[in-house]
C-alpha cells in the first residue's frame, strides 16, 4: 500500500488525558493534503451509538433514541488514530474519499505554521 501525503487532525487527540475512550466515542477527523484541501467527516465507534441512542431514550432527543443522525458519519470499530488513518488510507485506495468526507476551505497561507515545513506543494 502506498500512502498518500496527508496530515490527519483527530479531535480526541485534544481531550484531556484519560477522556477519550476508543472503544466508545465520536471524533472529528480532518485531513490536509499538501496540495492545501481540507476534509472533514466524523467518526463514531459502534458502540458509541449505542450509548448515544441510550441517552437520547432518557433525555427525549431524536424521539426518545427513536433515530440517530449525523453529517459525514463513518462508523468504525474502534477510534484510535493508527485505525482511523488506516480508514482514510482505504478510503483514499478504493476513490470513495471524496464520498465520504466533505470538502472545506483550502487551508490558508497564514496556517502555513500549523504543519511540517514543506507540506505545502507550492
Amino acid at each position: 500500500m502506498k500512502e498518500t501525503p496527508k496530515s490527519i487532525w483527530i479531535e480526541a487527540e485534544q481531550w484531556e488525558v484519560r477522556t477519550w475512550d476508543a472503544e466508545d466515542t465520536n471524533t472529528d477527523v480532518i485531513v490536509v493534503f499538501p496540495d492545501r484541501t481540507k476534509w472533514i467527516a466524523s467518526f463514531f465507534t459502534y458502540k458509541n451509538i449505542q450509548t448515544l441512542r441510550e441517552k437520547n431514550v432518557h433525555t427525549g432527543e431524536c424521539m426518545n433514541g427513536a433515530y440517530y443522525w449525523s453529517s459525514d458519519m463513518v462508523l468504525i470499530d474502534i477510534s484510535s488514530r493508527e485505525r482511523i488513518e488506516q480508514v482514510v488510507e482505504n478510503l483514499i485506495e478504493n476513490d470513495s474519499f471524496n464520498t465520504v468526507f466533505t470538502r472545506y476551505p483550502n487551508v490558508e497561507a497564514e496556517d502555513d505554521y500549523l504543519y511540517p515545513t514543506g507540506f505545502f506543494v507550492i
